[in-house]
């Protein structure tokens, strides 16, 4: 059974506040409910991970993150976790000082931020139970229900909601913001993250940050979460020159089966983590009730990123595919597949290991990545490393932007080929005129084979990402899969390498015994 999906660091940095916030945390707040309402407030392993590394500076004593997201399932105490660090951040210590320690910020103003006013209200209703009497008289706190004033209000709690004019202006010094995966264009939560950001890039000593909280978003609906977590992949994935983003998830593992109980307790057991406190039977019954559907329950409960309506693929399933141990040794027998672009899309070359279907990742390239046009050299060193390194039987590469090259592909590498792409060509596929082949024996095969999990991959990133981007588009002869839009961002050309490469490999293992390959020796041989 797969394991449960961390996303972000792991370990312990060098320098951080942590343990220091921790036992300020214990002297000066307490549990707010809960049996344990009262006792002094105590972090649980997961939770102290997170906080050495949100709390992580480096040796000039600057943040490693001015941005972080807390993605974590429904009940696991996100609210209790955001209103502890507004708690440190208006009158805790919660700056480096010039020795490596935490200080107090002066004049501190932390904001909650969502898009509705029940949104705000599930972390201001902590403070009165969170902040005891004694921590009250030290620091002259006063506890309202939308606001907490600390020393005569020179430094302040607030709530705020999605009015991005009201927002606009405050120099803040801490931004918790709730349920970002509610925050759209049409309830002005697009424009509520931009005067946020707006605001803390205002800060003089750039120590100010957001810390985002939210379950899993839903795919399409270009909600903040969705972009916080794009542009985490993008960064992750380098395809961006940013830094300084904290992106901290769990999930259940992908193969989770919703109506298996073993399946469901096992995964709803990895996806709470720490937070033991949440009982197990009342989420199975949680998930089992008729007015849960399935993919809310995998949101909420597994921390799941679930298909969107149009969604090629379901991405647990695709998940449930990988396995990073695969390995692909010299002189095995592959079939490649490549889409490319000169400039707009990504390129790919996908390798399908003839023995077993496994499916490995040769290269994606980004053209933004590599000065706005895709690095063709990089890519044409790809293609003759993988004919040098593996014996490749079978190729198919898209046509479009690419002929030049693919023709000396098939002049120089061609005749070592057991299958032809076409009557004409040994490699050129062109997926303009050959819709109906690459529907119903790429796509939709393609699709039958990851539900019946007929085949694994390595696992990697990019392709992760254009599987998930993948959306259904039906057409004369079935259904194929496309971005979401022609202009689309969200890119799907390592799908169609692999697509292309398994249906060379399928050719390859139609052929009659006698054209396929026995051994290598120099050039092919033959049966």
């Amino acid at each position: 059974m797969a394991d449960a999906i961390r996303v972000g660091p792991t370990g312990r940095p060098e320098r951080t506040l942590a343990e220091q916030i921790a036992e300020w945390c214990w002297d000066h707040l307490r549990q707010p409910d809960g049996p344990n309402a009262g006792s002094p407030w105590e972090f649980t392993p997961e939770q102290f991970r997170f906080l050495a590394w949100w709390y992580a500076f480096d040796p000039a004593g600057r943040w490693l993150y001015r941005r972080g997201t807390l993605r974590r399932m429904k009940g696991w105490g996100k609210d209790p976790m955001g209103a502890i660090l507004c708690a440190v951040e208006a009158f805790g210590p919660s700056r480096v000082g010039p020795d490596g320690h935490g200080i107090r910020q002066s004049a501190a103003w932390v904001q909650v931020a969502a898009v509705s006013r029940d949104q705000t209200r599930t972390t201001m209703r902590l403070f009165p139970g969170l902040i005891p009497k004694a921590t009250r008289e030290r620091f002259a706190v006063d506890v309202h229900k939308e606001i907490v004033h600390i020393e005569g209000g020179s430094s302040v709690i607030e709530a705020i909601t999605s009015s991005p004019l009201s927002a606009e202006g405050p120099r803040s010094t801490f931004v918790l913001r709730n349920e970002i995966q509610n925050w759209l264009s049409s309830n002005e939560g697009h424009d509520m993250a931009e005067v946020i950001d707006g605001n803390l890039a205002k800060s003089r000593d750039g120590a100010a940050r957001a810390l985002s909280l939210c379950n899993a978003h839903v795919p399409g609906l270009d909600s903040i979460g969705e972009r916080e977590w794009d542009a985490y992949q993008a960064i992750a994935q380098g395809r961006s020159r940013a830094t300084g983003v904290l992106y901290d998830s769990l999930e259940a593992p992908p193969d989770t089966l919703l109506d298996d109980e073993t399946s469901l307790r096992r995964g709803l057991t990895l996806a709470r983590g720490g937070s033991v406190w949440l009982d197990i039977d009342r989420l199975v019954a949680e998930v089992w009730d008729p007015r849960t559907t399935p993919s809310e329950a995998r949101r909420k409960y597994l921390n799941q990123i679930v298909a969107a309506e149009d969604a090629w693929a379901a991405p647990h399933q695709w998940d449930a595919l990988a396995n990073p141990e695969l390995q692909l040794l010299p002189g095995e027998l592959v079939a490649l597949g490549y889409d490319g672009s000169k400039s707009d899309d990504h390129c790919a070359l996908i390798a399908t290991r003839i023995s077993d279907g496994a499916w490995f990742t040769l290269g994606v390239w980004d053209p933004v990545a590599h000065g706005g046009e895709a690095p063709r050299d990089l890519i044409d060193a790809a293609v003759r490393g993988a004919f040098e390194s593996q014996d490749v039987v079978a190729f198919f590469s898209d046509l479009a932007e690419w002929e030049s090259y693919v023709d000396r592909w098939a002049d120089d590498l061609g005749a070592d080929l057991c299958v032809k792409a076409s009557v004409r060509h040994p490699i050129a596929w062109d997926m303009r005129i050959r819709g109906k082949e690459f529907t119903v024996d790429g796509a939709m095969r393609m699709a039958d084979e990851i539900v019946e999990a007929a085949f694994h991959h390595d696992g990697d990133p990019r392709v992760r990402q254009h599987v998930h981007n993948a959306r259904r588009r039906p057409n004369a002869w079935g259904v194929t899969f496309g971005k979401e839009h022609r202009e689309s961002k969200r890119k799907v050309d390592a799908l169609s390498a692999g697509t292309l490469s398994r249906m060379a490999r399928r050719a390859y293992l139609s052929l009659p015994p006698n054209r396929q390959r026995r051994t290598r020796t120099g050039r092919a041989s033959f049966a």
